[in-house]
Order: C-alpha cells, then structure tokens, then sequence
C-alpha cells in the first residue's frame, strides 16, 4: 500500500533539483505539505510549479541559504506560520571543494563547512521545537560515503561529511525520547547536479536521484517502533576499471 502523508509537512533543503527535488516530488506525490527550498529565488519558484498539483498536499517555494541563521529562522518560521508546524526535515543542501588543503581559499572552506554542516545545525535547532509537537516525526539527514572514506583532494569535503555523520548520531540520541526518529543517508556516486555536474546517460550506471528518493519513503513507512539509523548507497554496477 503507497504511504500517504497527508497533514503532513515537509522541509526539503537543496530541492530545487537534484536529489533534493526528487525526495521532494516524492514528498508530495504522497500528499504531504512540502517546502521546496535553495539559494536561488528563481529556480525555487519553478521547482515548487513543477510539483504543485503532484499530489493533495499543499506546495510552497521559499528560498534560504542554510548557511545564514536568519534564512533559516525564516524559513521554518514561515513553515510553520503557513502550514501550522513540521513533521519532517530533510537536510539535503550541499557542494564540494576538492583541493589539498594549501590550495583552497578560505573562504570557500569557510562557506562548505557553513552550507555543509553548520547548515544542518541551524535547520534542525529551529525545527526541533515544532517536531517535537508532531506525532511522527523525522529528521533525515543526506550525508555521503565521504562520511567514512577519506580520499586526497576531499579534507574539505570529507570534514563536512565526517562532521555530519557524528553529529547525526549524536542527535539521534539528543531526540529520540521526543518522538522524533533521525537518519542519515550516505548515497557513493549520484548522477546529479552536485557541483555543477549535469546528469546524462554516461551517468546511468551511478545512484539516480529517484533511489535516494524512495529511500527517504522506504524510511517514512517503517513503523513507529523502529528506526534505521543509517543507509549506505552504493551503484550495483560501477564501471569495471
């Protein structure tokens, strides 16, 4: 039987494309209320037209980088305003940096670890006391395989990762005595838009956006007395090298 989330409300972070967009029309073809939210105004707006309609729930567009306090504040407090709570927060937003550690600028560490992690931080602190009022609520964290394997070039990228996946078991155990169930996600290769990339068929063998996607449903059903703290995703069938 589908999962339907209807009067349920959604937060998807990073959902303009990308993996982001399809947990997000995933979200919604299950009648749940979802938020489509990014950085860039335009792109948010024509995410949330594309999925308005996809199920009975209602579609909202608003923009935020999670990297900045205040957009966060406003964007679960108009969430919440709107749509009268948050049952489910999905942290998707991200990017990369892949440079030795003397080759990357500062600032641009500044911004990955700010977007990466401290983005999950600020959207989960101000979401927290809504989910708390939910019946069934979740947090579901997209972290990566980078969480656990470090490779030259990734000190940036696996910092963030590595920093994401403690601080998702960490908080798991922060707030599960508040009904309030967390995972985290940790997809390998993804035919994507991550970092610019655009998806084509040379990329079909990798993890599509859609399988994230019906991870995320797969973790909404389970019942109310269990949990899978953590989902490691890997292509089937990687190129032979």
């Amino acid at each position: 039987m589908a999962l339907d989330l209807t009067g349920r409300t959604a937060v998807v972070t990073g959902s303009s494309k990308g993996i982001g967009f399809s947990i997000a029309e995933a979200l919604a073809r299950a009648n749940a209320n979802v938020i489509v939210s990014a950085r860039n105004a335009a792109e948010v707006a024509e995410a949330a037209r594309q999925l308005e309609g996809a199920g009975g729930g209602k579609v909202l567009g608003i923009p935020c980088d999670v990297g900045r306090l205040e957009d966060v504040r406003r964007l679960i407090g108009a969430t919440a305003e709107q749509l009268g709570g948050v049952d489910i927060l999905v942290n998707n937003a991200g990017f990369g940096i892949f440079s030795p550690v003397d080759q990357i600028d500062p600032a641009e560490w500044d911004r990955l670890i700010a977007t990466n992690l401290s983005g999950v931080f600020y959207c989960c602190h101000e979401a927290i006391p809504h989910l708390k009022n939910s019946k069934d609520a979740w947090i579901i964290n997209i972290a990566s395989l980078a969480g656990k394997n470090p490779f030259a070039g990734g000190t940036a990228y696996n910092a963030s990762k590595f920093g994401l996946v403690g601080f998702s078991e960490a908080l798991m155990m922060d707030v599960r005595q508040h009904g309030i169930r967390v995972n985290y996600i940790m997809p390998g290769s993804v035919n994507t838009y991550f970092n610019d990339n655009e998806p084509d068929e040379s990329g079909a063998w990798k993890i599509q956006p859609e399988d994230i996607a019906q991870v995320v449903m797969d973790l909404l059903a389970l019942p109310s007395n269990s949990l899978v703290s953590r989902v490691e995703m890997r292509p089937a069938r990687p190129p032979k090298h």
